[in-house]
C-alpha cells in the first residue's frame, strides 16, 4: 500500500471525532454513531483505494453506510479490506468518559479476517510478552507467566479487562493474585491497544469484547509489534450459522494476530474523542479551532506517528460546539468544510 495513505486515514478518523464530539456527555449514542458514521463516509470518498468494508456497521439491511461489503474509497488505488468503528464507546461518548476513540484500519485485500457480531475470548498484550502467554492457560497462570517474563512483583502488574458481569469469576480470580486491575467502562480496541504503550501502565487485556473490535485490535497491535489472542465465542445456533456463512468453519480454532489481521501491510489509524490512557480527546481553544490528537501504524515499517491537528472553525461554527443544544443536521457540513 501506497504510504501516503496514512495521512489520509488520519483525516478520516479526525473527521469522525470531531463529528462525535458535539455530542459527548449529551446521552444519545445513536446520534453520536450517526454523526461520526456519516462523516466518515463521506471522508472515504477521497481516500485513494478500491476498498470493500469488512468490517463495519452492520449488514446492509442493518445499517445504511459503512455496512459489511460496502466499497469505499476514490476508486483509485490498490484493492482493500477497510475495518472501521466510527465511535469505539459509544456510551462513552454519551456519558461523557473517557476513552472513546474513532478508529480504522486499511489492509491489503483478503487480509483481514470477515468477524461475525459476536463475543470473541481475548488475550492481549505487548511486544515484551509476544508469544511467551496462551489463551487456554488459566488467568493466575497467566499473570505469573507475565510477571516473570518482566521481572516484575505480582502486585506491579496492571490488567484491564471490561466491567461486566460476564467476567465476574475472571475478575475475582485476578484480585485473588494480588495483581491491579483496570476496569473499562466500555472501550475493546482501546484497552487492547493500551498494552502495547508503557505510558498507559497496562499489561495484559483480558474477557471477552466484540469480534469484529477484535480484528481492529489486532491490526493495531500487529502494527506495534504485540499481540492478540482469541477465540470466537458463538452463543447459539443462528451465531454459528453466521460463522459458517463468512466462511469461519473451525468454530473453536485458536485466532492468532496474523489470523485476524493477516500477513500483508496494513494500516490502523485512531483519533481520540474523549481523553484516554494514549490519546487525548477533542478540545475546542479559545481562539476558533478544534485540536484533535491522533496516532497512525503501519505494520510493514513498524511506524508510530502521533499527529496533533488544528482544526480552523469559522466564527459562526464554533457556536454548535458550546451550545446548550445539541447540534444540527448541518454538523457534517461544518466539517466538510472546515475540518479536513
Amino acid at each position: 500500500m501506497d504510504r501516503q495513505l496514512s495521512l489520509e486515514c488520519i483525516r478520516v478518523t479526525e473527521a469522525a471525532a470531531l463529528a462525535a464530539s458535539r455530542w459527548v456527555g449529551r446521552g444519545n449514542t445513536e446520534e453520536a454513531d450517526g454523526a461520526a458514521t456519516s462523516i466518515m463516509r463521506h471522508m472515504f470518498e477521497s481516500v485513494p483505494i478500491r476498498g470493500q468494508v469488512v468490517i463495519g456497521e452492520g449488514e446492509m439491511d442493518e445499517a445504511p453506510m459503512l455496512y459489511i461489503g460496502e466499497p469505499v474509497g476514490s476508486g483509485a488505488g490498490s484493492h482493500a479490506d477497510v475495518a472501521v468503528d466510527p465511535v469505539e464507546g459509544t456510551e462513552l461518548v454519551a456519558k461523557g468518559l473517557n476513552g472513546a476513540l474513532s478508529v480504522l484500519a486499511v489492509a491489503d485485500s483478503g487480509q483481514l479476517l470477515h468477524a461475525p457480531d459476536m463475543y470473541m475470548q481475548k488475550l492481549a498484550c505487548g511486544p515484551q510478552l509476544r508469544g511467551c502467554l496462551h489463551l487456554d492457560d488459566p488467568l493466575d497462570v497467566t499473570v505469573k507467566k507475565a510477571a516473570a517474563v518482566l521481572k516484575r512483583d505480582l502486585s506491579e502488574m496492571t490488567v484491564s479487562i471490561l466491567d461486566r458481569e460476564r467476567h465476574a469469576k475472571q475478575i475475582e480470580c485476578l484480585r485473588a493474585t494480588g495483581v491491579r486491575l483496570k476496569l473499562l467502562n466500555a472501550g475493546d480496541v482501546a484497552g487492547a491497544m493500551a498494552t502495547a504503550f508503557s505510558e498507559s501502565g497496562v499489561d495484559l487485556y483480558v474477557g471477552s469484547g466484540g469480534a469484529p473490535e477484535g480484528v481492529l485490535a489486532a491490526a493495531a497491535l500487529r502494527c506495534l509489534g504485540g499481540e492478540l489472542q482469541a477465540r470466537l465465542l458463538p452463543s447459539n445456533d443462528e451465531e454459528v450459522k453466521r460463522c459458517l456463512q463468512m466462511g469461519i468453519r473451525q468454530l473453536d480454532r485458536l485466532l492468532m494476530t496474523e489470523d485476524l489481521s493477516g500477513y500483508g501491510d496494513v494500516l490502523f489509524a485512531a483519533t481520540g474523542i474523549t481523553p484516554g490512557d494514549v490519546l487525548q480527546g477533542v478540545r475546542m481553544t479559545q481562539d476558533h479551532y478544534a485540536e484533535t490528537h491522533s496516532l497512525v501504524l503501519r505494520s510493514k515499517t513498524g511506524t508510530v506517528r502521533f499527529v496533533r491537528t488544528l482544526h480552523r472553525l469559522l466564527p459562526c461554527d464554533v457556536a454548535p460546539f458550546h451550545s446548550e443544544q445539541p447540534p444540527g443536521s448541518y454538523a457534517a457540513d461544518i466539517l466538510k468544510s472546515n475540518a479536513i
